[in-house]
């Protein structure tokens, strides 16, 4: 298995925001050979920081999503978002190998 982890931080106030454009997300990743599963992950403590957390088969079922043409759809609405604050946030990606469970 395989796990991708994109964690951002936003300014507390946006946080409600964040996870409602989430809880509306498109679900084109669910669709993906190799995929697992989502998780939009908040931190209890510090509301704005909240962590994708998405689940692979293997690490090349996740860089075929990664190439693929509904990943670059799904990103460039990210640069769109109307509230100006969460257009700019980049995420800190990190990435496992699972080797054990």
């Amino acid at each position: 298995m395989y796990v991708v982890d994109s964690a951002v931080v936003v300014p507390e106030h946006k946080a409600g925001d964040l996870v409602a454009i989430y809880k509306k997300r498109s679900k084109l990743v669910d669709r993906a050979p190799g995929f697992r599963s989502f998780q939009l992950l908040q931190n209890e403590r510090k509301p704005g920081e909240l962590t994708v957390h998405l689940e692979w088969e293997s690490k090349s079922d996740y860089l075929n999503w990664a190439r693929s043409e509904e990943f670059k759809k799904i990103h460039e609405l990210e640069k769109k978002y109307p509230d100006k604050e969460l257009q700019g946030i980049v995420p800190k990606v990190t990435k496992y190998e699972v080797v054990a469970l």
